[in-house]
C-alpha cells in the first residue's frame, strides 16, 4: 500500500485552507493531520521547526512548510485546468498575492484582534484592509476570476483571507458596495471543493 504525504493543517487557518484546496484540485490524497495548536505535535516540529501550519510530508521525507510552495508543488504534479496560467498571470498573481499575504493580511489580523492594537479603532485598521478589497473589486469588474475568465493559483490563495476579513463583522461586510467581491467569495464557500476540504478531522497526537 502507498504511503500518502503527511499535511499537518489546522482546519480554519487560510494558509491550510489554500494548501489543502490545491492539493484537492491536483488530485493528491494525503494523510490530514489535524493539530491542536496549543499542544502541537512534535513530528511536526521536529521537521518544521517553525511551528506554522501547513507543513507537508512527503513519502521521501521532503519537507514543504510554505502554504503556497505546497500549492506550486501539487499543481506542478497535476494542474488540469490550468490555475498556474501564462507566465505574465503567473507574475501578475505573485505581484497580487504578495499584496495580500502583506499588506492585507497585517490589516486583517489588525482588525480582527483590535484590542491587541489599542493605537487604532478597528474602522482604521478595516479601511486599510479595504484599499485591497477595492482593488479586487476592480479586477472582478473586468473578469470572472481575478486575473481572467478562469480560475487562477491567485482565486485560491486569496479568498481564505477574504472570508476571514468578511468574518469579523458580517453585517458590515453584507452592507458593503463590493458586490463582485461579495459573489465571487460566495461562489468558493459554496463550491463542492471548498466543503470537501472543510470536512472535520479528529485532533492528531503523536
Amino acid at each position: 500500500m502507498a504511503v500518502l504525504p503527511v499535511l499537518y493543517s489546522y482546519r480554519r487557518c487560510p494558509y491550510a485552507m489554500r494548501a489543502r484546496m490545491a492539493l484537492h484540485y491536483a488530485d493528491i490524497s494525503v494523510e490530514v493531520r489535524e493539530i491542536a495548536l496549543k499542544a502541537k505535535p512534535a513530528h511536526m516540529l521536529q521537521v518544521s521547526p517553525k511551528g506554522t501550519v501547513p507543513v507537508l510530508v512527503l513519502p521521501d521525507g521532503s519537507v514543504i512548510d510554505e502554504s503556497l510552495d505546497i500549492m506550486r508543488w501539487a499543481l506542478q504534479q497535476h494542474d488540469p485546468d490550468d490555475w498556474l496560467g501564462s507566465q505574465a498571470q503567473r507574475s501578475q498573481a505573485e505581484s497580487l498575492i504578495a499584496e495580500n499575504d502583506g499588506p492585507f493580511k497585517r490589516a486583517l489580523d489588525q482588525y480582527k484582534y483590535a484590542i491587541r492594537f489599542p493605537e487604532q479603532p478597528p474602522e482604521t485598521y478595516r479601511a486599510q484592509g479595504e484599499v485591497f478589497l477595492k482593488q479586487l473589486e476592480m479586477r472582478l469588474h473586468q473578469h470572472t476570476y481575478l486575473l481572467s475568465d478562469q480560475t487562477n493559483l491567485a482565486d485560491i490563495a486569496i479568498f481564505p483571507f477574504v472570508r476571514q476579513f468578511s468574518m469579523v463583522d458580517e453585517a458590515w461586510f453584507e452592507a458593503t458596495s463590493y458586490h463582485r467581491v461579495k459573489a465571487w467569495l460566495q461562489a468558493w464557500l459554496l463550491s463542492e471543493r471548498f466543503s470537501a476540504i472543510m470536512q472535520k478531522y479528529p485532533t492528531y497526537v503523536d
